[in-house]
């Protein structure tokens, strides 16, 4: 048998460090004991049948076979009609828009081909996990903003510090992953004056877009002054049609920016499942005329407003949210000293997972007394939390 020591030894030093993200674990863990998942950010319930319905035809016209490695035109064409009709701004489907294997090879390709080594990106702080491995993979190094609970707000002080003759990228994520922080305008008007004073490309994920509540309004980075040829706009439709085991994503950029993310793309995946993409192309077409956006939004409104109520009941208070399907409660009056712990607590004992937001800062000191929830779950689950949670007085 081969010495487990000799072979770790023979890994790649970028590597160094890279664990099992939370999610998977926190979802290995709720299987392995039974908990209602409250943790991984997907959606439990079915999809659409009108998404369904377009795989269904796709595969049965035999549209099985690779895909062009930018993606087919009819879906790169619907992305470029959903975001012309709620933006009034245009991207050209042929050079501007690239289809990926999901919003997460999106991030790396988009990393891997505008990052050198030796680069810095700017990561806000708490920052989605994918983000920080990402920027090491490409040989760059991040440097942390925080935001601090309860708006997340950016400071500017601290934004304008974190910047170097070295940095190259901001990453930005609105609605925000954990928080649901839907950033300003003038928030984004601030990393817009930067980028452009510093000659900096931003990487906007937003594959949130779709969900936010109450009177916020998402307003996409790319929009804002001197930032249409300088930002790589990440979606996809995991998220907002329930399907996130499609893996359908795609960047939106400037022609030279795209020219670069297809060189990385083409070796890293290819393409991606052509009925995906064919059933993708229908969904967007389709979500136009049949109000599924608003009854989405209406939907994860009710959702969200039963587990406030069911964590509040629990004494565990929530920070208010614009966007995304994530709740964060307060565990500062609990007797728990980390986040950790307190996730390991109520998934042995109440039978419910969560995800503690240490994972999302590089140093789990820097966490504030906080749990993500996700709320994109299905009634039934919900409620059943809801007992589970009655049982726990924190």
């Amino acid at each position: 048998m081969p010495d487990p020591a000799n072979l770790r030894a023979r890994a790649a030093l970028r590597i160094e460090g890279f664990g099992t993200s939370i999610f998977t674990e926190m979802s290995r863990l709720a299987l392995v004991h039974k908990a209602l998942n409250l943790g991984q950010g997907f959606p439990d319930f079915p999809a659409p049948e009108f998404i369904k319905e377009a795989a269904k035809r796709a595969i049965d016209a035999n549209h099985n076979q690779y895909a062009p490695a930018i993606g087919i035109g009819r879906l790169r064409h619907a992305v470029a009609a959903r975001w012309m009709k709620k933006h009034a701004t245009g991207f050209d489907a042929d050079t501007e828009i690239t289809v990926t294997q999901g919003a997460t090879e999106a991030l790396f390709c988009t990393t891997l081909a505008l990052c050198n080594p030796g680069d810095e990106v700017i990561l806000f702080e708490p920052a989605y996990d994918a983000y920080a491995p990402d920027v090491r993979l490409a040989g760059g190094s991040p440097r942390f903003v925080q935001l601090h609970p309860p708006d997340f707000r950016i400071d500017e002080i601290a934004l304008r510090a974190a910047i170097t003759p070295r940095t190259r990228l901001i990453v930005i994520n609105s609605p925000h992953n954990p928080t649901g922080k839907v950033f300003s305008t003038a928030e984004l008007d601030l990393i817009a004056k930067l980028c452009v004073e510093h000659d900096l490309v931003a990487l906007s994920d937003e594959v949130y877009s779709e969900m936010v509540y109450g009177d916020a309004v998402h307003v996409p980075l790319c929009t804002r002054p001197g930032m249409r040829d300088r930002t790589v706009t990440i979606d996809s439709i995991g998220k907002t049609f329930s399907v996130t085991g499609w893996k359908i994503g795609w960047t939106l950029a400037a022609s030279e920016l795209t020219h670069a993310i297809r060189a990385t793309h083409q070796w890293v995946t290819f393409c991606n499942a052509t009925p995906f993409q064919e059933a993708a192309a229908d969904a967007l077409q389709e979500a136009e005329t049949n109000g599924y956006y608003p009854s989405l939004v209406q939907a994860y409104g009710v959702r969200r407003g039963k587990l406030q109520h069911s964590l509040a009941a629990a004494n565990l208070n929530c920070l208010p949210i614009a966007g995304s399907y994530f709740l964060l409660a307060d565990i500062s009056k609990t007797e728990f000293p980390n986040d950790v712990d307190f996730c390991r607590h109520l998934l042995l004992e109440a039978g419910v997972a969560a995800i503690p937001p240490s994972a999302f800062y590089a140093n789990p000191a820097d966490t504030p007394p906080l749990v993500r929830f996700c709320f994109a779950k299905s009634d039934a689950v919900l409620d059943e939390a809801a007992v589970r949670l009655s049982r726990c007085r924190f």
